[in-house]
C-alpha cells in the first residue's frame, strides 16, 4: 500500500509502482494517490490526492472533516487487506498518522521520499525513527542527517534526474512545441505557480504581473497542474495555460517562474534559469515566525543541494511583482547571472548522481520482502 498527498507524490510513486512490479510482476497495490499511480497499478485510487492537498493550519481546520474522513480510509484499508508494507510518500502529517496504525497491526513501514524534517519539526524524526524500517532517501544531505538520529536510511538518487533525462529525450524541438500549442514565434517566459489551489491563486498573479511589466517581447505561458480546472485559471490571469507539458515549457523557455518544491529542481535539472517565488501571505509577521523556525539557509531544493544560492527565492512579502522582475532581467540571455545559474546547475547534477532512484528503491523494498535462503554447511 502507497499514499501519496500530491501532484509529484503521485509521479514518483507512479514510477515505483512500475519498478516493484518489474521485480515482482505478481505484486498488487492499492493506494491513496493520483492518475499516474492508477495508470502504473491498473486500479483506482481509495482517495485521489486532490481530495488531499490541504496547505496550512487554516486549510486543514476548514477541511478536517475531509482529512478524518481519508485518515478513516487509509486505516480500514490497512486493516482489510493486510499489506505486505506501507510506503508513505512525504505528505508527513497524513502519513506518519497511517504509518501508526500500519506498525501497530505489525506492517512494516519504508518511507520513500522521507520528510523534511531537517528544514523544520525536527521532533517528528523520532516518530520516524520508531515507526520505519526504513528511510529511502532522494536527497543526498539527507543521509548524514538520518544516520545521525540512529536511522537505517540509504539515499537511492532522486527520481527527478532519471524522469527529466526520459522527459527531455523525448520532448518536441522549440517550433513544433509552439505551433502544436498555438503559441506566437517568439521567446517564452514559463509561470509555474504549484499544484494547489491556494498555491496557484498566491503566487500566479504576481508572476503574471512581473512578466507583463517585462514587455511585449516575450510571451508569459502557464504551466497547468494536473487536477486544477480551467476555469479556475481564467479567474486569475488571461495567459493561455498548458496542461501536461510543464517540462517541455520549462526547457523551451527562455527563464522560468516556479514556485518552490519539486518543480525548482525538475527545471534546474533541464537547465532554463528561474526565479523562485513563493508568495503563501504577505504577512511580514509570518515570514519572520518562518525565519526562525526554519533550520536551513534556503527553502528550495537547488540551493539546497549544492549547498549555496544558486537560484534567487523571493519568499512571503518579498515576492512582488517589482522584485520578481528585478531578479528576471540578471537571468536573460547576454547577462552574467544566467552563466552563473548554470554552471551552479551543473554541480547540483553531480551531487545527486545518476542513480535510477525508483529501481534501486524497489530493490531494496523487495529485498526486505523476500526471505533470504539460508546457507546449507558445508
Amino acid at each position: 500500500m502507497l499514499c501519496a498527498g500530491e501532484a509529484s507524490g503521485d509521479l514518483h510513486a507512479s514510477e515505483l509502482i512500475k519498478a516493484l512490479k518489474a521485480r515482482d510482476p505478481e505484486a498488487r497495490f492499492c493506494f491513496l494517490g493520483g492518475d499516474l499511480m492508477a495508470a502504473a497499478a491498473g486500479v483506482r485510487p481509495a482517495v485521489h490526492y486532490c481530495d488531499m492537498a490541504y496547505m496550512g493550519f487554516g486549510q486543514v481546520v476548514r477541511h478536517l472533516p475531509d482529512v478524518t474522513r481519508n485518515l478513516d480510509i487509509a486505516r480500514r484499508l490497512l486493516d482489510r487487506l493486510r499489506p505486505d508494507v506501507f510506503i508513505p510518500v512525504d505528505y508527513p502529517s497524513f502519513n506518519l498518522r497511517v504509518a501508526s496504525h500500519a506498525v501497530s497491526l505489525g506492517i512494516p513501514v519504508d518511507y520513500y521520499i522521507s520528510p523534511k524534517v531537517w528544514a523544520w519539526k525536527e521532533h517528528r524524526v523520532k516518530a520516524i525513527g520508531r515507526l520505519c524500517r526504513r528511510v529511502l532517501s532522494i536527497l543526498p544531505f539527507e543521509v548524514e542527517f538520518y544516520r545521525g538520529h540512529g536511522m537505517e536510511v540509504d539515499y537511492v538518487g532522486n527520481p527527478s534526474v532519471t524522469e527529466m533525462t526520459r522527459r527531455l529525450a523525448a520532448m518536441p524541438a522549440a517550433a513544433e512545441f509552439r505551433h502544436s500549442h498555438g503559441l506566437p514565434d517568439m521567446p517564452v517566459i514559463a509561470l509555474v505557480p504549484g499544484s494547489r489551489r491556494s498555491e496557484i491563486e498566491s503566487n500566479l498573479p504576481v508572476m503574471a504581473e512581473a512578466a507583463r511589466v517585462l514587455g511585449t517581447k516575450y510571451q508569459a505561458v502557464v504551466g497547468g497542474a494536473p487536477g486544477i480546472e480551467p476555469e479556475f485559471y481564467k479567474g486569475l490571469t488571461d495567459l493561455p495555460v498548458l496542461y501536461d507539458c510543464t517540462t517541455p515549457l520549462m526547457a523551451h523557455a527562455t527563464v522560468a517562474l516556479v514556485t518552490s518544491g519539486t518543480a525548482t529542481l525538475e527545471c534546474a535539472l533541464i537547465g532554463t534559469p528561474q526565479v523562485i517565488c513563493y508568495r503563501h501571505t504577505a504577512s511580514r509577521i509570518t515570514y519572520a515566525v518562518m525565519s526562525r523556525v526554519l533550520k536551513i539557509p534556503y527553502v528550495s531544493l537547488p540551493n539546497l543541494i549544492a549547498d549555496r544560492e544558486v537560484v534567487p527565492e523571493l519568499l512571503m512579502h518579498k515576492c512582488t511583482p517589482l522584485s520578481v522582475l528585478r531578479h528576471i532581467v540578471p537571468l536573460l540571455p547576454g547577462h552574467e547571472g544566467r552563466a552563473r545559474q548554470i554552471e551552479g546547475y551543473g554541480v547540483i547534477r553531480q551531487r545527486l548522481g545518476t542513480a535510477d532512484a525508483a529501481a534501486t528503491a524497489a530493490g531494496i523494498i523487495v529485498g526486505d520482502l523476500t526471505p533470504s535462503t539460508p546457507q546449507r554447511p558445508e
